[in-house]
């Protein structure tokens, strides 16, 4: 078998190009050596992730990351080829994470990384993995409160008025409470997915899976007054159920119901508020009132045990000392 020629058996042409060699054509793909370049690699990667029917924002994150890696080798000098890089340079990489980020974000990070070059090694751009022998960063407990109860009172009084954007914000505030929905699962609502007579929403959640979210009469009030004043709005034949206040167009994202929510803490006086924590008030309420975790389970759209500890634990001390007001044992004596 011939062998291959080196870069300098390459003939120049005149405009600058250069002509192969015809016998590097007939070689078997077995011959090649894997040289992918891990910016090259990352956007063939985006590409099977995409037709393993991963969502956009699974997809947004996995790229995120390579890209935030591939800088970090370029900064220090290290191999951008996928074949050359090893378990110093990813410990590296993730130990500076560890130096100025949280472990939860190191743990996602590595994680991308690691299903990455899982993928390089089935494509046969890598012999190994430099993550083969590794194991994820830690995630200490730590779990953001709940929102209490007269916290609550105040926000929903902070958008008890009638205008737009007051009934709008208040569904909003409702809905996340009633539920526990995601960020992304209320930002993508469409009038279609809402029934307020049988008091149930249709989310689409993590790995694209429906699920119904009933909601309680309360909730339903709220969502019928602002579908009426939705009803009067410019842009009211819009699928999304969620549209911008008066005086602006189009339907409202994920950022800018965050800032809804974040205006209604400030004027109840609540300072910051990550919508997110609607989800752990969510669990913790159902857990408090008694609630089932394998209702919760389905309710929150969680497949794994471990979401639901994560999330219960958010006030499970709280929960524990209820629990042993009605049981304490020298009471009882």
């Amino acid at each position: 078998m011939k062998k291959i020629q080196s870069a300098s058996a390459i003939r120049p042409l005149a405009d600058g190009m250069t002509a192969r060699p015809k016998s590097r054509a007939r070689l078997p793909y077995r011959d090649w050596a894997p040289s992918g370049d891990l910016r090259t690699l990352a956007e063939s990667y985006a590409r099977s992730v995409r037709a393993e029917n991963k969502s956009p924002r699974t997809v947004t994150a996995y790229l995120e990351s390579l890209r935030l890696f591939s800088g970090f080798l370029a900064a220090h000098q290290m191999p951008l080829m996928v074949a050359r890089i090893r378990r110093d340079h990813v410990e590296a990489y993730i130990g500076a994470i560890l130096e100025t980020q949280k472990a939860s974000t190191a743990h996602h990070r590595y994680r991308a990384l690691h299903g990455f070059f899982k993928w390089c090694v089935t494509e046969g751009e890598a012999t190994a993995s430099p993550m083969a022998h590794t194991r994820p960063p830690a995630i200490p407990e730590e779990f953001p409160p709940v929102i209490g109860e007269e916290s609550l009172r105040r926000l929903l009084q902070s958008c008890a008025g009638t205008t737009f954007a007051d009934r709008r914000d208040h569904a909003i505030i409702r809905l996340l409470l009633d539920t526990g929905m995601r960020l992304s699962e209320l930002t993508n609502l469409c009038l279609g997915d809402v029934d307020l007579t049988a008091n149930v929403a249709v989310v689409v959640g993590k790995g694209r899976r429906p699920r119904s979210t009933p909601f309680g009469r309360r909730t339903a009030l709220a969502l019928d007054k602002y579908l009426r004043v939705r009803a009067k709005h410019a842009e009211s034949g819009r699928p999304r159920l969620w549209l911008s206040h008066s005086g602006h167009t189009g339907v409202m994202t994920a950022n800018g119901i965050s800032q809804a929510v974040a205006r209604r803490a400030a004027e109840a006086g609540l300072g910051a508020l990550n919508v997110h924590r609607f989800r752990h008030t969510f669990a913790h309420q159902w857990l408090a009132q008694g609630g089932q975790e394998g209702d919760l389970m389905h309710l929150a759209g969680w497949r794994s045990r471990s979401m639901l500890s994560r999330y219960a634990a958010s006030a499970a001390a709280d929960r524990a000392r209820q629990a042993y007001a009605s049981l304490s044992p020298g009471d009882r004596l």
